[in-house]
């Protein structure tokens, strides 16, 4: 995403994508934080910058894993998709940023198939989560207290469901970075109704 021009904020979220990744739930987001002045970096944590979404839709990613330091980015943002998931939970680099991150209590946000990916790391033992609901079961026996809300917090974890809950995942990190004037803003530009 190119930065936006008029940054809100010095906070920074990093997008990871891996091949099979759920277009809308990476894109919308970065679009809605885009509007609301926050750099969003689409990380590609493929061989090459094309990465492309589990509907075959190719998007240039930004930067590569190889050239960033994860623990720079003020959010880590995981997007669901399938193969993707699996993508992002076989990188090394992923798994051990979720785990830092976790020990320092730094924002992680993950959506659909990926916070199955937090649940498997430990992550979400004892805290509040949602998911896609085909893998509600599985954070739920990783020791999550799953909700079918669309967007659920627990101190610096965000959840969300899956592509139609995008936008409102989108609208909660930038509550979570720039506050409610913000989240009204970015609203009524999109128009949508809440």
């Amino acid at each position: 995403m190119p930065t936006p021009e008029n940054l809100a904020t010095d906070a920074t979220v990093a997008i990871m994508l891996a091949d099979g990744f759920e277009e809308v739930e990476a894109l919308a987001v970065a679009d809605v934080l885009y509007r609301a002045g926050v750099r969003a970096d689409l990380i590609s944590v493929t061989d090459a910058r094309h990465v492309t979404s589990s509907h075959g839709i190719r998007v240039v990613a930004d930067l590569m894993l190889a050239d960033v330091d994860l623990s720079a980015y003020t959010v880590l943002f995981l997007p669901g998709g399938m193969p993707g998931t699996l993508g992002l939970k076989g990188t090394p680099a992923i798994q051990a940023e979720v785990l830092r991150r976790f020990d320092a209590s730094q924002p992680i946000a993950a959506i659909c198939a990926a916070p199955s990916i937090l649940s498997e790391l430990g992550v979400l033992d004892g805290r509040h989560a949602t998911a896609n609901p085909a893998f509600i079961k599985a954070i739920a026996e990783g020791g999550a207290i799953a909700h079918d809300n669309p967007v659920v917090v627990d101190e610096f974890i965000t959840t969300s469901r899956g592509a139609g809950t995008s936008l409102e995942l989108g609208l909660e990190i930038v509550r979570q970075l720039l506050g409610d004037e913000a989240v009204d803003e970015v609203s009524r530009g999109i128009v949508l109704s809440r």
